[in-house]
């Protein structure tokens, strides 16, 4: 029998009696572990070999897994530190035992979080008690995570699964092939195999010399193992965003842009937001320590003023509420791409408008929000505005309407809300695909006198902001926007998600 090469030296590495890898036999032969996995399957195909798969688990340490290795799990060192300080027969100050256990920063809530889930105590109005009954040597994950570093192996799959969650170490599968003899490749093997020179090209010098007459061709088989390879590719998030511009733009709308870090004018004073509404707080919006902005007009800043001080119109009367130009040229983080509406409504930015006019824009922007399945602190804002004469509440939603049906959303449903910048205003909602809970994915209303008067715009204007990655949760079912944005993002639910056209 006549066999490539490699198959003569995969067949003879073989045994009938032993199972071995393909990491056995690229060892034994001296080939490419691919190469060996290519020659395993055209003999397995020919009969002569059996190839049997099964799946491996393994898990490596990460650098903060090894740090805490060799530290200690911040819970664990919570405990020791919480019964040193007689948290046993007392509760104690949480703040002293913090500082004894030499928690830092994030390490503190990694604490917390898993130390009454443990068992080690209870965390209550600032007081820590310690269970005298715990026992932190034989704590699963501590143990496990020491075994890893040891290589010693560990077999506690719940311990190893709550590291993997917490990012101590990475789990990885793989199939792990051996090869067996069969009958007829023992029987081959005794009648003799010989090695045939096989070429896998067809070259211009083969087919000059007339050799090509006289090679054999190796066989391609199309099934087998290749190396995954993984290119880049535009962010789903990116490409749902270049969809919703596309959509507007083919709706009528142009485009808008401007800065990140912009005055509280142009953020906040603008949209008849009192300088000292809560939303204008650190607790809300990231203040840089910068020189104030100094290229305000004078004119619209003296506007803006009295509409804050005295109102607009005779039925005006103004925030009974301090308004100083010192916070006005404040910069911040913009929380709303709003800023950039107030910019083009002024005309301070691409001139004045004559109606109808329709702007929009797809920007990121910033708030100090609460991390949770629904809110980053850093997204997407869907900002669009139209200004014409006698518009309504009516031409608001409908416009809602055409744009969500363009993303297959055709369930809208609408809720009247109070805004300091518009009025009416309401916010909108639509039902997750998998939860079926209402998200809510926008905020919108007709500008108030209040806020157009002062830009000098004397007709309706109806604006909106709209969240763009709940509008990615509605379309394809993600229910935890961290997964798709930011540092916690599951690679392969990117690399493997659809774009829906």
């Amino acid at each position: 029998m006549r066999l490539p090469d490699s198959q003569v030296a995969v067949l003879e590495a073989a045994s009938a009696t032993d199972e071995r890898t393909i990491e056995q036999l690229s060892e034994a032969t001296g080939l490419k572990p691919e190469t060996v996995t290519g020659a395993a399957f055209d003999l397995e195909d020919a009969g002569l070999v059996s190839v049997s798969a099964t799946e491996s688990v393994s898990y490596t340490i990460t650098e903060e897994g090894e740090a805490y290795a060799e530290a200690g799990l911040p819970e664990v060192r919570l405990y020791r530190a919480a019964v040193d300080a007689g948290a046993v027969d007392d509760p104690v100050s949480m703040g002293a035992v913090i500082g004894a256990a030499d928690l830092d920063g994030p390490e503190v809530d990694i604490a917390l979080a898993n130390y009454a889930r443990k068992g080690y105590g209870e965390v209550e109005s600032g007081r820590i008690t310690a269970d005298p009954d715990a026992d932190p040597e034989s704590d699963a994950e501590a143990t496990a995570l020491a075994a890893l570093v040891a290589d010693a192996g560990a077999d506690d799959e719940d311990a190893l699964a709550e590291l993997d969650r917490r990012g101590l170490v990475e789990r990885s599968e793989r199939a792990v092939r051996s090869v067996s003899l069969t009958d007829d490749g023992v029987t081959a093997l005794m009648e003799g195999v010989e090695a045939a020179e096989t070429v896998d090209r067809l070259t211009p010098e083969l087919l000059a010399s007339g050799e090509w007459a006289d090679v054999e061709f190796t066989a391609y088989n199309v099934e087998a193992d290749a190396p995954e390879t993984r290119g880049g590719k535009v962010h789903i998030l990116r490409q749902t965003a270049e969809r919703v511009k596309d959509t507007l733009v083919g709706m009528g709308f142009r485009e808008m842009d401007g800065p990140h870090a912009d005055s509280e004018f142009w953020i906040n004073d603008c949209l008849f937001m009192p300088q000292d509404h809560p939303a204008r707080t650190h607790w809300d919006q990231f203040g840089l320590d910068v020189p104030p902005m100094g290229d305000i007009p004078a004119d619209l800043l003296e506007r803006v003023r009295s509409a804050h001080l005295e109102g607009v119109g005779p039925d005006g009367d103004g925030y009974h509420s301090p308004w100083t130009e010192a916070v006005a040229r404040e910069i911040d983080l913009r929380g709303h791409t709003t800023s950039l509406s107030m910019r083009y409504l002024s005309g301070n930015e691409i001139g004045e408008l004559d109606p109808p006019e329709r702007f929009f824009s797809v920007e990121k922007v910033y708030r100090n929000d609460t991390l949770d399945p629904t809110h980053l602190l850093e997204f997407f804002q869907i900002e669009g505005w139209v200004m014409a004469e006698d518009l309504s509440v009516r031409d608001l939603m409908g416009t809602f309407e055409e744009f969500y049906e363009q993303f297959g959303i055709t369930d809208l449903q609408f809720k009247p809300h109070y805004n300091p910048y518009t009025e009416p205003s309401f916010e909108l909602f639509g039902t997750h695909p998998e939860t079926g809970e209402l998200i809510e994915i926008g905020n919108s209303g007709m500008f108030r006198e209040e806020v157009l008067r002062p830009l000098g715009v004397d007709c309706d204007v109806m604006a909106w902001g709209l969240a763009l990655e709940r509008l990615l949760m509605l379309m394809y079912g993600f229910d935890d926007i961290r997964d798709v944005h930011g540092t916690l993002c599951d690679l392969d639910l990117l690399r493997e998600t659809e774009v829906l056209h």
